[in-house]
């Protein structure tokens, strides 16, 4: 699976970049014909507590799916972005056997 991280006016650490590739690596095992990922970080600029923002693209054969999440840590947000890109191939999937 091909992996971009692409980071907003600042630079994604090691540790965050592990953490990217793990959560998506769970998710390609559920879901084996994922081709890609194009995943954008990137801080808001208002004063809440809650600004860091992620968006995760995934391509399949035929299809695109993304979520953007907004939490208070990058991890929260991808950790939420996956849930519900998990959720949206689960519905991909079911409807494709029908």
């Amino acid at each position: 699976m091909n992996v971009n991280i692409d980071s907003v006016h600042f630079d994604a650490d090691k540790k965050l970049i592990d953490f990217i590739e793990k959560k998506l690596n769970k998710l390609n095992k559920k879901q084996s014909s994922i081709l890609g990922a194009d995943i954008k970080l990137k801080l808001d600029n208002s004063t809440d507590a809650q600004n860091k923002i992620a968006e995760i693209k995934i391509k399949v054969p035929g299809e695109d799916f993304f979520a953007k999440k907004q939490a208070k840590t990058f991890e929260e947000s991808i950790d939420t972005s996956i849930s519900a890109l998990e959720k949206q191939l689960i519905k991909y999937k079911d409807k494709s056997k029908k």
